[in-house]
């Protein structure tokens, strides 16, 4: 995730895009704002499937605590995960360009990187968290690169295609859901062998958990293909329109993408949030990618006219982003499931403000540990592995290394 997000970057410019890396930064805990739920809650990856991302209803009980979870979750659901996707898009085509200034062929080398991605995203879903978001960018990255090398008219075909596709989808499922009558009650509880999986089961049996419900865990990349595929190219497009770039046309393009994300897509999103269960996807997977847009917008606004506390901070996760998004979700595992320390089980019902208090730890924790990072290294980790694994010039070295040890009688080690 990161080294494609981040790659070719440098570049572009004389130096860092400094808006790219505070936006990974936002999109990588923002997406902790809303997976933190899963893991505070009972049956955790499986209890999503039975609407554990449902929140609560301010309305009929609004409390602080009701209405400040309310108003988490809906500053994050769907929204971050979204930024996340564009600005995938971003990268990859940073990558493209890289690649055309160089003249080498594309998409060359990239089924390799994304390859490797897939393998990322399926170590880490298996052996961490459930509703991993690697897997359906790999894929999707593949489509958007043989996409790239074709002309500017089959690419926009294609994005208001998947545009199309996706949300006829959301309609007929939100349809579906207005029609049953049950549809808008109470979430039901989840199954109790979940509950007790994630509280008291062992690591090996969540494994096994995930292998044996590997289809229905794997169900939203399949839902959102065509968003993830709409999403890609609007990030494709952003990047050639300079809206990232520190330019006088750039900041004009943010303000126009905070005015109609933030003007058309709040009102939008919090009708949705407030029409309660049956809205429920319509909001995540309709307006929220609307949302997403203002998101990028204000901030790059906040970031051009104003010295933003934390921004240096963001920046730092956002440059190891892909470490800072497989430790999160590693960390709040251990935190929370029974094979560690189970806050879930010992906090549950106990209200919101230790799930926000647990992302907030978590946050300041990536954040605090990426910077001092990044202060001896140049890549985060997971970054330096997929660099390495990935590099021509590496591999290269190694076979040259193995041949001299051969011809000299050296025992490689």
């Amino acid at each position: 995730m990161a080294d494609t997000l981040t790659a070719g970057t440098a570049r572009t410019t004389a130096a860092r895009l400094p808006l790219l890396d505070v936006l990974r930064g936002a999109a990588v805990l923002g997406t902790l704002m809303t997976n933190v739920w899963i893991f505070a809650s009972p049956g955790s990856e499986w209890g999503v499937l039975q609407g554990g991302l449902g929140g609560p209803d301010p309305l009929a009980d609004p409390s602080a605590a009701t209405i400040a979870e309310a108003v988490f979750r809906f500053l994050a659901d769907g929204k971050f995960l979204a930024l996340l996707t564009i600005l995938f898009g971003v990268g990859l085509a940073i990558q493209y360009d890289s690649a055309a200034r160089r003249g080498l062929a594309w998409p060359g080398r990239y089924p390799r990187r994304a390859a490797f991605l897939f393998l990322e995203g399926t170590l880490h879903f298996f052996l961490v968290f459930a509703w991993d978001v690697l897997m359906g960018y790999a894929v999707t990255a593949l489509l958007v690169a043989w996409l790239l090398a074709r002309s500017e008219r089959v690419r926009r075909v294609a994005m208001w295609t998947a545009a199309g596709v996706h949300l006829a989808l959301v309609g007929l499922v939100t349809l579906g859901a207005l029609a049953d009558g049950d549809a808008g009650s109470a979430a039901p509880a989840p199954a109790p062998e979940a509950v007790r999986l994630y509280a008291d089961g062992s690591y090996l049996e969540q494994v096994a958990f995930r292998f044996d419900h590997v289809a229905a865990l794997r169900i939203e990349p399949v839902f959102s293909f065509g968003l993830l595929v709409f999403l890609f190219l609007l990030g494709v497009r952003l990047h050639r329109a300079g809206a990232f770039t520190p330019t006088a046309a750039g900041r004009r393009v943010r303000v126009r993408m905070a005015a109609w994300g933030l003007g058309l897509g709040l009102p939008l999103g919090a009708a949705a949030a407030l029409g309660g269960p049956d809205l429920f996807f319509l909001g995540r997977y309709g307006t929220a990618p609307l949302i997403a847009v203002g998101y990028i917008g204000l901030i790059g606004i906040a970031l051009d006219r104003f010295a933003v506390p934390g921004a240096a901070a963001l920046g730092a996760v956002g440059r190891t982003a892909l470490s800072c998004y497989v430790a999160q979700n590693l960390i709040c595992m251990l935190l929370c499931y029974g094979i560690g320390l189970g806050l879930a089980d010992r906090l549950g019902g106990s209200g919101p403000w230790w799930v926000m208090g647990l992302w907030a730890a978590v946050s300041l924790a990536l954040a605090a540990a990426s910077g001092l990072w990044l202060r001896r290294f140049e890549r985060g980790p997971l970054e330096s592995v997929q660099q390495w694994a990935l590099s021509p010039r590496a591999r290269s070295r190694s076979r040259s290394c193995s041949r001299s040890r051969s011809r000299s009688g050296t025992p490689s080690r």
